[in-house]
């Protein structure tokens, strides 16, 4: 029988991270059918690279490293940072080209699946998630440990591969037809 620990693993792992891969991919053929570079441009495609990176450093944070204060306090700050760039993204956009309820909807998945994956992984780590705030037995562990647990190399090459072929390479080749249209 699976302990709730590792629902929760398995529930981040093969549920919320790719599903996070394949919304991010859908948003990005949302612009690519939207001729986002002769509409919002450039401006509108270093977003969404912000918006990668806001969430690709917490990523790879929890898949190296030991998830303790320092971590989930990156992992907070980067859910915030990229839900303000969400809404920054879609208040430019919007003045600019047009936003078709798929669209909309996908931009609903990429706000929810991060705050999805935050949630899932505070109670793992619930004693250093207090600790955060100055209550509870633990002390905040403010290091950078690598992962005594490693996750699968398997894993961490099939999620890394995804995410840079379908999300990281896409955007860039976005932010590449931007600038090309913009000269």
């Amino acid at each position: 029988m699976t302990s709730p620990t590792d629902a929760l693993l398995l529930l981040l792992l093969y549920v919320v991270l790719p599903l996070w891969v394949a919304v991010g991919f859908a948003d990005y053929w949302c612009h690519r059918a939207t001729s986002i570079e002769t509409t919002a441009g450039a401006k509108e495609s270093l977003l969404h690279l912000a918006g990668l990176a806001e969430l690709g450093i917490p990523l790879l944070l929890a898949m190296f490293f030991e998830v303790n204060a320092l971590v989930l306090a990156v992992m907070i700050a980067g859910v915030v940072a990229h839900e303000i760039t969400l809404v920054w993204d879609v208040s430019y956009a919007s003045r600019l080209r047009r936003i078709t309820p798929f669209e909309q909807h996908v931009h609903s998945g990429l706000e929810v699946l991060p705050f999805t994956g935050l949630l899932l992984i505070l109670p793992l780590h619930w004693g250093q998630f207090c600790a955060l705030f100055g209550v509870g037995p633990e002390t905040a562990d403010w290091s950078l440990v690598l992962r005594p647990e490693k996750l699968p190399l398997i894993y961490v090459t099939i999620a890394l591969g995804s995410t840079l072929l379908f999300d990281i390479l896409p955007f860039l080749e976005e932010l590449a037809r931007c600038l090309r249209a913009k000269r």
